[in-house]
């Protein structure tokens, strides 16, 4: 699955989370010193953000595209010196696209958030009828939105079009490696249904669950600062009481809460999911066995083969029965918490409506963020699942040990 894509999987992985945990810490150290010594003057500490289109060559962003693009250089050479890997173009120099136009596109969340403050204040004010707002404010601050909503929009088609090539290149690769072992992967029990079906499926949940999990952590990086800024305007949290960025905390507390809730109970999930497919390929072959051959598919076999995709069946829908219950009940209580937790603020009358927008959307992209395995639990689910068949593949083809629950008979209780 990743040899065929990536050089030295392992070894990849851990040097470029390594990598990226080195350039990010630096970027919030000496990189905005060194920034303002080539000329790139950092913002002024609490000066209004530029709105529109100018948020994003301010010289604090001209800056971070250098940085981005001096990193990546320096990581590129390296693993395409030390390790050249036919995928590599693809495999390193595509993902470092992806994640940057990623956190390029939160980026443009982050200056729509910006604006909802004049917008929204602009709005009450309005509202208030003391005739001070014209309707050609209204319609500027509109063109403004706008504007950066056909960025959005540009960056996020340009973004999927590129991931859907490189996914399908990913899965290109894969089903090259297998095809190039058929001679011993024909052998295996279901050996079609791994390197057309599985290697098919394992694409399309990852174009989807990938640019949403890289989506996910760029929008931490872009909104938690956001967030900790905007709670100087809320004092205190019910039954909490005063403390530092309370609003930062309790998107932290309750994205940990949920998503330490979801995890205990679909713990099952994942190994069931696997043996449905195991089950639904014995009895799929058996039935393909009986087209040709009539001593095949007898019913004694098909009803005990049957049985068992029943059986495995029912306890999915069993799992996912008190699976949901808790999923259902977590994103209800979500869709409130925010008002909740801002109730003491909002009675005490501390804040604009401009500004309670802006907490409700900054705090609402990071609780998304953090619930991210809330949110995608089911299809992890399915991933797993489709990777514990492929892991379970190659040790067959490549003569390693099988992992227990790949060890089952099909028949087995």
């Amino acid at each position: 699955m990743f040899q065929s894509f990536f050089p030295r999987p392992r070894l990849f992985l851990l040097s470029a989370l390594i990598w990226v945990a080195l350039a990010v810490a630096l970027w919030y150290g000496p990189a905005e010193a060194i920034g303002a010594w080539l000329g790139f003057a950092p913002p002024v500490p609490g000066a209004d953000p530029v709105l529109g289109l100018g948020h994003f060559v301010t010289p604090q962003f001209l800056w971070f595209y250098l940085y981005c693009a001096a990193f990546l250089a320096v990581f590129t050479a390296a693993w395409f010196i030390l390790s050249p890997h036919p995928c590599q173009g693809w495999s390193i120099v595509g993902t470092a696209v992806i994640l940057f136009s990623t956190y390029f596109n939160v980026q443009v969340s982050v200056a729509i958030n910006n604006w909802r403050r004049p917008f929204f204040d602009t709005v009450q004010a309005a509202l208030s009828g003391e005739g001070a707002v014209t309707a050609g404010q209204l319609y500027g601050l509109i063109l403004i939105f706008a504007q950066i909503a056909f960025v959005w929009v540009a960056v996020y088609v340009a973004t999927r079009f590129f991931v859907s090539h490189w996914v399908f290149r990913w899965r290109q690769a894969m089903n090259d490696y297998y095809i190039s072992r058929w001679p011993e992967v024909r052998r295996i029990e279901g050996a079609s249904q791994r390197v057309q079906e599985d290697t098919m499926r394992f694409a399309s949940i990852m174009e989807d669950l990938g640019v949403s999990v890289v989506d996910s952590v760029m929008t931490l990086f872009a909104f938690l600062p956001v967030l900790a800024a905007l709670s100087v305007h809320v004092t205190e949290l019910p039954l909490v009481g005063a403390i530092a960025s309370p609003l930062l905390y309790a998107a932290l507390f309750w994205s940990a809460f949920g998503t330490l809730l979801l995890a205990v109970a679909g713990i099952r999930l994942p190994g069931l999911n696997f043996r449905n497919q195991r089950v639904e390929a014995a009895y799929r072959k058996e039935l393909v066995y009986g087209e040709d051959d009539a001593e095949r598919a007898g019913p004694v076999t098909t009803r005990d083969l049957f049985r068992q995709v029943r059986m495995n069946y029912f306890r999915l829908y069993f799992h996912y029965a008190y699976f949901n219950v808790f999923r259902g009940m977590y994103l209800q209580a979500d869709n409130v918490f925010a008002y909740l937790i801002l109730i003491p603020t909002i009675a005490a009358g501390q804040i604009t409506f401009g500004i309670l927008q802006q907490i409700l959307t900054a705090f609402g992209r990071v609780s998304d963020s953090f619930q991210y395995l809330v949110n995608s639990w089911t299809t992890i689910i399915e991933l797993l699942s489709i990777h514990k068949r492929l892991a379970a593949f190659e040790a067959a083809f490549e003569g390693r040990v099988l992992a227990p629950i790949e060890q089952e008979h099909p028949l087995a209780p």
